[in-house]
């Protein structure tokens, strides 16, 4: 009974097999590794945040229709067929005084009417309201691209973070490795001196003790950059265990620091949320002068033309032609209050968007001042932690050749290994701020993160 079963099993496995294959291409054929330049493009590219904003432009585009679809005429063709029968004059209430002779005459035999025309209606004065909603209109149009910008400049900055966050993480491991590294040679030479004698037991357990509390920190390491790869992954809309790769450095370039004004006054008139506020403000305008065209006089036009008659063959002659021309007129005498109230809705919301962009305004300049701060701050802290580095290596390996030739305890060589590792931790947090804070800088000036400028680079 299976063997019928046999060739359809055979298939559904090749199926799958092919399927999960094709997949597996799929997820294989993206570049694990990247530098932050591709990643903002994937980002751009994929995000679900940038796809929704550029999405936005296209629903505007059918609005600006349909606002547009007002101001042109509207057609349309009505067919019709009717059987009918009326009663008439058999339900008067004179007719029991007729004639009989008359009565017999008459009847209400059921009948046909058929008919078809073309109706056309134009819009002739509508007091300002289509212009006023076609120009609100193409304001929002302006203002979703505005929002795909500061979307996209958003995207880009955390694109940025994330990316050197990996990095930053990857340079922790390599640190804390390192650190295990020393802590087993030193165990090995605390064994070796305690064998020849000229060491003692404490020596080589303080040394295990010092391996023993490395491994917490190797885990952290590890942990953080699995966490980092995972923030960078979901900005890409890849799977948060995706291998992605950061292939780049962390690296010192010394910028020119922008005064604050200059950067205050890029950042007013270069941030998309300041663009779109002052686009609010037109769009508030505009929505007042639609409020006030409300309860004002209309003119449309409306024509008919077309066929009528109890038999079909009758509908291409010309003396059952029907038609007709209408031109309405409507003045809204009452509306109770209604105009009134949208005038006030659009001043409260025109007094709104000014406040608004007032608080916006401020909040720009003080990101500017922290801005500028930040990477000032950063300047110094990496010139300071490059000395520190450069210090605490020079005494680890003092403190090393000491404890060779006995001049040095295991206490010593594990505080110089602490403040090693300390001083190239600082150093390398020192490097992912200043690099942040020049993406910073430009980001709040509204500039691109990444746009490259005339710079000296020093690598750690």
């Amino acid at each position: 009974m299976l063997r019928k079963f046999e060739p359809l099993l055979l298939l559904l496995v090749l199926f799958f097999l092919v399927t999960a294959g094709q997949a597996q291409s799929t997820v294989s054929s993206e570049s694990e590794t990247l530098t932050v330049d591709q990643a903002i493009v994937l980002a751009l590219e994929r995000n679900p945040q940038v796809l929704a904003s550029r999405a936005r432009t296209d629903i505007l585009a059918g609005q600006i229709k349909e606002v547009k679809s007002q101001a042109y005429p509207s057609i349309s063709m009505h067919t019709s067929a009717l059987r009918w029968r009326d009663p008439g004059i058999l339900n008067s209430s004179s007719f029991d005084k007729l004639p009989a002779e008359f009565k017999d005459f008459l009847d209400a035999p059921a009948a046909n009417l058929f008919g078809y025309e073309v109706t056309v209606a134009q819009p002739l004065y509508t007091a300002g309201k289509v212009g006023t909603a076609l120009q609100l209109a193409k304001l929002e149009r302006e203002g979703v691209g505005i929002d795909v910008t500061r979307t996209e400049q958003e995207i880009k900055i955390q694109v940025v973070r994330a990316f050197y966050n990996l990095l930053l993480a990857e340079k922790q491991l390599e640190i804390v490795q390192d650190t295990v590294t020393q802590r087993e040679r030193h165990l090995a030479m605390a064994k070796t001196r305690h064998e020849a004698g000229v060491a003692t037991q404490v020596d080589v357990l303080r040394s295990e003790v010092s391996l023993s509390n490395a491994q917490p920190d190797l885990l952290r390491a590890q942990n953080g950059i699995r966490y980092a790869r995972s923030v960078l992954n979901h900005l890409l809309a890849r799977r948060t265990d995706f291998p992605t790769k950061a292939a780049g450095n962390l690296s010192f370039r010394k910028v020119e620091t922008p005064p604050l004004e200059q950067v205050v006054d890029a950042a007013f008139s270069g941030r998309p949320e300041l663009q779109r506020l002052r686009l609010n403000e037109k769009e508030a305008e505009e929505t007042k002068k639609l409020a006030r065209a409300e309860s004002r006089m209309r003119a449309d036009l409306n024509g008919a033309y077309g066929f009528s008659a109890r038999e079909m063959g009758n509908l291409v002659d010309p003396n059952f032609t029907r038609w007709s021309i209408t031109v309405n007129l409507n003045v809204p005498l009452f509306d109770g209050g209604r105009r009134d109230g949208l005038i006030e809705q659009a001043i409260a919301n025109e007094r709104i968007v000014r406040l608004t962009r007032s608080e916006t305004e401020d909040n720009v300049h003080l990101q500017a001042q922290t801005a500028v701060d930040e990477i000032r701050r950063a300047d110094q802290t990496v010139d300071a932690a490059q000395a520190s580095v450069k210090e605490a290596e020079r005494v680890l390996k003092l403190m090393e050749e000491n404890y060779r030739y006995g001049a040095a305890t295991t206490l010593d060589v594990q505080d110089a290994e602490t403040a090693a590792s300390l001083a190239r931790m600082n150093l390398f947090q020192s490097l992912f701020d200043h690099t942040v804070a020049r993406a910073q800088l430009r980001y709040v000036m509204g500039l691109d993160p990444l746009e490259k400028t005339d710079v000296q680079q020093v690598n750690p």
